[in-house]
């Protein structure tokens, strides 16, 4: 505690020595579409340089579902280079990779588990969907389910949570396509104590990645909210067209969200919209495209996916002002530094930073900063994170040490949001000046020899 005190007086000693001789610098703010990790437009079962329906909207995720039989066709041979091939497509595409797995749907095909998991005696039921052919979902309440499938979900978390590709886990199993309901099948889903164990698998198999929890299971929405998840809705844009007198938006999400106790759940893990049906609908219904927008930012979105379709004519300025908005936008208001230091002393900085968009960022990325001149470059990742910064604006103080060994010579500071793992720039910021290489060069330092 003394430590920190005394380390707090020295800094502001510091930050009040820099009047003098600080240089200011306010970076100008762009309005230009970012694309940047754990947020964004996401494309759908495919990359951001196939998707010919983006258009030249940016996107940094792309999202994926499977089936469990595609991921595991042979008991314990889980087909990892599928997945392995993906994370690397979507580095190629500048994405990273978000997915859900599923164990029920209404295809061509009516089994979505492996035949070896029915084949070892797993209990199930028989459905129909909309008079379509009979299909096949495990009884999830047994042991023979639970033990095949936790150990798929133990085995892909060791070998891809925290990976450097992978964007987001969208907590799935349950329901027709992972969407925690079995409508219009018959069936009912499983039991509380069975959907509480599947949530906890996943949260215990993936602690180091963003996961997201569909809004349909009240008490499963509370358990992993709780426990830092964001959540998921797969119908935005419904304003009547399922039923006249209900809708998702008016009715389900409101009623969802209000039951769960999860108003402030953004504050911790991201939400995530899937359109109902996809823009055209809205267009064709007549629907209220802003508001459909506006509803979802008011929920402090991260992600939407638009299942990859076109945006219909006069669409494209609507979506754009979305994006400006939809998740985190940072903007770095000011910089304050001296404009002279010495090798081995504190280089005192003082910053101004906004978020002006609706969501923090849920990522541990630190701010770092380089000092470059022609013949050295040094970079020191401080230990400020971004994680956690709500839309709302924040001064930031921090000292840093400069080497002993710098030499004496005039310095471009520049500034970056980098990941810890790798210290290479990650998160675009919402301010001209961006260099090839994703740092920002902000202003001039002298180093001189000796003490000031």
């Amino acid at each position: 505690m003394k430590r920190t005190v005394l380390f707090l007086c020295i800094l502001a000693l510091l930050c009040a020595g820099m009047e003098a001789g600080a240089k200011r610098v306010r970076p100008r703010e762009i309005q230009d579409l970012l694309a940047n990790p754990g947020m964004g437009w996401q494309t759908f079962h495919c990359f951001a340089d196939e998707d010919r329906t983006l258009e030249g909207l940016p996107s940094g995720s792309a999202y994926f579902r499977f089936y469990w039989k595609e991921l595991e066709p042979a008991e314990g041979q889980i087909d990892f280079a599928k997945i392995d091939a993906l994370l690397a497509r979507a580095r190629k595409a500048g994405q990273k990779l978000a997915f859900r797995i599923m164990c029920a749907g209404t295809d061509e095909d009516s089994l979505y588990v492996p035949q070896w998991l029915k084949d070892k005696g797993c209990p199930g039921f028989q459905y129909r969907y909309e008079n379509k052919a009979d299909y096949w979902v495990p009884d999830m309440d047994s042991p023979v389910f639970q033990e095949a499938h936790f150990r798929t979900l133990r085995a892909l978390g060791r070998r891809y949570d925290g990976h450097p590709d992978l964007d987001l886990v969208d907590i799935g199993t349950v329901g027709l396509w992972g969407e925690w309901h079995m409508s219009g099948t018959g069936v009912e889903v499983p039991s509380l104590k069975t959907r509480l164990a599947i949530i906890d698998t996943y949260l215990k198999a993936f602690p180091g990645t963003l996961k997201a929890m569909l809004i349909g299971d009240v008490e499963g929405m509370k358990a992993a909210t709780r426990r830092g998840a964001g959540w998921r809705a797969d119908c935005l844009g419904d304003m009547g067209g399922f039923s006249r007198s209900w809708n998702h938006m008016a009715s389900l999400y409101p009623q969802q969200i209000r039951e769960t106790g999860a108003s402030d759940a953004w504050k911790r893990g991201p939400v995530a919209w899937e359109s109902c049906w996809d823009m055209r609908k809205w267009k064709a219904e007549g629907w209220d495209i802003p508001y459909i927008f506006d509803y979802a930012l008011d929920y402090h979105a991260s992600y939407m996916n638009n299942k990859s379709a076109p945006v219909p004519e006069g669409g494209r300025p609507d979506v754009e002002r979305f994006l400006k908005k939809l998740g985190y936008r940072l903007v770095l208001r000011s910089l304050e530094h001296p404009d002279r230091a010495a090798p081995g002393n504190l280089l005192p900085l003082k910053m101004v930073w906004e978020n002006v968009g609706v969501a923090p960022p849920y990522r541990d990325w630190r701010l770092a900063i380089r000092l470059a001149s022609a013949s050295r470059v040094w970079v020191k990742m401080t230990d400020i994170s971004i994680r956690g910064w709500l839309p709302e604006s924040r001064t930031l103080t921090a000292a840093i040490r400069l080497p002993a060994t710098l030499r004496p010579g005039r310095y471009d500071l520049a500034l970056a949001v980098v990941d810890p793992r790798t210290k290479a720039p990650a998160v675009r910021l919402a301010v001209a000046g961006r260099g090839p290489d994703g740092w920002y060069p902000l202003s001039r330092l002298e180093v001189a020899a000796g003490k000031r």
